[in-house]
């Protein structure tokens, strides 16, 4: 399938204004860059019930949470997001407008988790703070109007592997019960490089760039086969949430996303999986300019909806 014309604009745009790539600049250089993009790519921020933002504790500092609360009585189902950005150049500013929507369509809590960011915070720091997000979610659910009985979790690209991590991780600790998983384009595997890092080399995101996302976040090449870095690896995939798995066709992330959602389907893991064919890689926060982003947002939606959006009958 060829690029989606949308997409096709997208990166005409970036590189008539000669945007100098990620892996030239700084961290704090990409954040600047990344709030601006965000500024340029979403839909107007829709109105919610409520929204509020709590600092909670965890090792050895403190995150930021935002929190989302939809119309109605309640209790509600809860879903905890993590943003993408290579585990460094992330915000909660960049997905405040496709989580607003996920709030009023999906009738749910959601929980923009700001994890720490590296090369301030390497590995496993953010691992660990959406960990303690989760659980913090699940302990306070009651005193948010949330069920702690229906949480779901999960992010895009770097946000979609701490999803994947940490449904893992919960189920090795025994706490807390996450109920659905939502992982779009999610990098799985640090250990080795798949096809399709050099098939859509270029396509928004590059070797180049990918290479200093992992220098910035690693700490040494042993945590490459880390399974809480390289859930794949994992030799034990069973008993984890039922999953949603989003790949995008022109994404060097692709086949290691297809890959992780095979692994957990042969683990006897109920997994819906689903490829936007003509889409490029970070296209959920881009609805201001891609249909597909408006639609990947509803699918999110109605499968939390499926998954978590019916009260337990007990």
């Amino acid at each position: 399938m060829s690029l989606h014309p949308q997409a096709k604009s997208f990166l005409d745009c970036l590189k008539s204004r000669g945007a100098p790539p990620i892996h030239t600049l700084t961290p704090e250089e990409n954040r600047e860059g990344s709030r601006i993009m965000s500024k340029r790519t979403a839909l107007p921020p829709e109105p919610v019930a409520a929204v509020q933002e709590r600092f909670i504790p965890v090792e050895n500092g403190k995150i930021k949470l935002r929190i989302y609360t939809p119309e109605g009585k309640g209790p509600f189902p809860v879903f905890i997001h993590f943003y993408g950005g290579g585990w460094v150049i992330g915000n909660m500013d960049a997905v405040d407008s496709p989580l607003r929507i996920l709030t009023n369509s999906a009738r749910c809590i959601v929980i923009s988790a700001g994890y720490r960011l590296a090369p301030e915070h390497k590995f496993p720091t953010a691992v660990n703070d959406c960990y303690q997000a989760v659980k913090w979610a699940f302990e306070n659910a009651p005193e948010l109007n949330g069920d702690p009985g229906r949480i779901a979790i999960g992010g895009e690209s770097a946000g979609g592997n701490l999803a994947a991590v940490v449904s893992l991780m919960a189920r090795d600790r025994g706490s807390p019960p996450i109920s659905y998983q939502v992982l779009i384009y999610p990098c799985t595997d640090f250990s080795r490089e798949y096809p399709s890092y050099s098939k859509f080399n270029g396509y928004f995101l590059t070797l180049e760039d990918m290479q200093y996302f992992d220098d910035h976040y690693l700490r040494t090449e042993e945590d490459r086969k880390n399974i809480y870095a390289s859930p794949i690896l994992a030799e034990d995939l069973s008993n984890l949430p039922p999953a949603l798995v989003i790949t995008a066709g022109y994404d060097p992330l692709h086949d290691e996303g297809e890959a992780y959602a095979r692994r957990l389907k042969k683990a006897g893991v109920e997994v819906t999986y689903y490829c936007y064919e003509d889409m490029i890689h970070g296209f959920f926060s881009y609805a201001g300019l891609m249909d597909k982003a408006k639609d990947l947002v509803a699918r999110i939606a109605h499968s939390l909806q499926t998954s978590i959006g019916q009260a337990k009958q007990g």
